[in-house]
C-alpha cells in the first residue's frame, strides 16, 4: 500500500505542476528559475514520444505509452504480491508514476506538457517534466540493482572455485 500512495503523490505533484505551466501565458517562458540561471521554466508541448519521436503518427504515440504503462502496471502489481523486492518495486514505482502523468498528458491533451530544462550543455535543448525524471530514476533504480546482483552473484560464483 506504500508504494501506491508514492505512486499517487509523485503523480499528483507532477500533473499539479504541468497544471500551473499550463495556466500561464506562454509569453512568460522562458524563465530562470534560480538565481543561477541552471534551471529554465518552459512552457512546451510534445505531441510526439520522448524527444518528438513518432508525432506525425498520433495513434501510436497514444498507444505505445498505454501499452508500456500497463506493462510497468502489471510488473509492479506482480512484484507488489511477494516479499522482499524493495529495489525493484521503488524502481516500477518511480516509472509507474511518470509513466501515468505523461500518459494522462497524451490521453486528455493529446500532448506532454514539458516544463523545465538544465541550463549546461547540451541539456540546454532537453525540456522535460518530474515524470520524465520520475521514469528516469526508476529506471537508474532498476539497473543498479540488476548490477548489484550480478555482481553478487558473480562474487557467489568465484568463491565457489
Amino acid at each position: 500500500m506504500v508504494y501506491l500512495g508514492f505512486i499517487g503523490s509523485l503523480l499528483v505533484t507532477d500533473l499539479a505542476l504541468k497544471a500551473e505551466i499550463e495556466s500561464r501565458d506562454g509569453a512568460e517562458f522562458p524563465k530562470e528559475f534560480d538565481k543561477k540561471g541552471l534551471i529554465v521554466l518552459h512552457k512546451s508541448h510534445n505531441a510526439g514520444l520522448p524527444f518528438g519521436l513518432l508525432k506525425k503518427y498520433r495513434e501510436a504515440v497514444r498507444m505505445i505509452p498505454v501499452a508500456a504503462t500497463s506493462a510497468v502496471g502489471g510488473i509492479l502489481f506482480w512484484l507488489l504480491q511477494k516479499k522482499g523486492h524493495t529495489a525493484e518495486k521503488l524502481g516500477y514505482s518511480l516509472t509507474l508514476a511518470g509513466a501515468l502523468s505523461n500518459l494522462y498528458d497524451r490521453l486528455t491533451r493529446g500532448y506532454v506538457v514539458d516544463y523545465f530544462s538544465i541550463n549546461r550543455g547540451k541539456l540546454k535543448k532537453v525540456i522535460f517534466n518530474l515524470g520524465d525524471l520520475f521514469i528516469f530514476a526508476g529506471g537508474l533504480v532498476l539497473l543498479g540493482h540488476e548490477v548489484w546482483t550480478e555482481i553478487r552473484e558473480m562474487v557467489r560464483r568465484r568463491r565457489r572455485k
